[in-house]
This record gives structure tokens, C-alpha cells and sequence, in this order.
């Protein structure tokens, strides 16, 4: 065997092993993926359940079926929660599917999130400093999710 060929073996079996390796970190990685949806829908089915016991209790207590603006808000603060799971839940379907990370949905949950905690939040114990960095945050959230939903059906009108 000359030089020239057992550089060939050689390189020939370093890429099996990167490749054995690739396969190995891939089904590694989907594996992680497929415990991190269990756990997260584990979550929002508890989180679906608190909830429900939140309501429930809330029209039972003492005056039957009126809900204080603070309970309401704490019921829309769970809803908005439950509903921050569920579009995690869809990510890791998307990525599990597509092996791609969907930046709209990742904008999304932002947005709901960022939603969720201005609805729960006590604006009058707040610095406006605070305040404005929420609202550029919101500003920042929405016009990112404007240009990716636009960058899509400006790449669906191309097709066309």
C-alpha cells in the first residue's frame, strides 16, 4: 500500500467516526427533545388543572359566582400561562418535525408572555422607567413578528 492510499484510509475512517459521532449526538439530542415535551406538556396539563381549581374555587368562595378584579386576574395570568405551554409545546413539535426552530412561534410565546405580566402587573408600585422598558419590549416583540410574518408571505407571493 503507498503513501497516497493509506491517507485515503485514513481520512476514510476519521469521517465514519465523525459520522458514527454526528448519529450518535443526533439521536442523543431527539431524545432530550422528546423528554423535554413530556415534561412541558406534564406542565401544562398541571398547570391546566391548577386552573380549573382556581376557577372553581374563585365561583364557590363567598359571593357565589362573582369574581373580584384580582381573582379575574390571576385566572387571565393562569390562562395566558397555559397558553405560553402550549406554543412551547408546538416549538419542540416544529423542531422535532423539521429539525428548524419557528421564529414566529418563538415571538409569539414572547409576546404572550410579556402579555401575561403586563396583565398581572401593579403599574402604580412600578418606576416609569420600568413601564417604558415594558413598552419597548412589547414595541420590540411586535414589530419583529410583523417583519417575519411579512418576510413569509412576501417569500409565498414569489412562489406564486
Amino acid at each position: 500500500m503507498d503513501e497516497d492510499q493509506r491517507q485515503l484510509v485514513e481520512y476514510e475512517s476519521e469521517a465514519i467516526e465523525r459520522i458514527s459521532m454526528m448519529k450518535w449526538l443526533t439521536k442523543f439530542q431527539n431524545a432530550i427533545l422528546v423528554a423535554l415535551t413530556w415534561m412541558m406538556g406534564l406542565v401544562v396539563l398541571l398547570a391546566t388543572a391548577e386552573l380549573f381549581y382556581i376557577i372553581v374555587a374563585d365561583i364557590v368562595t363567598p359571593p357565589l359566582v362573582l369574581l373580584e378584579i384580582d381573582q379575574l386576574l390571576e385566572i387571565f395570568g393562569y390562562f395566558l400561562l397555559v397558553l405560553i405551554g402550549i406554543e412551547l409545546l408546538e416549538t419542540f413539535k416544529i423542531y422535532l418535525e423539521e429539525n428548524v426552530i419557528n421564529v414566529q412561534v418563538v415571538l409569539l410565546v414572547a409576546i404572550i408572555a410579556i402579555a401575561r405580566k403586563v396583565i398581572i402587573l401593579d403599574v402604580k408600585n412600578l418606576p416609569s422607567l420600568t413601564l417604558i422598558g415594558i413598552g419597548v419590549i412589547v414595541v420590540s416583540l411586535s414589530t419583529g413578528y410583523y417583519l417575519v410574518k411579512r418576510s413569509q408571505h412576501d417569500e409565498k407571493a414569489c412562489k406564486l
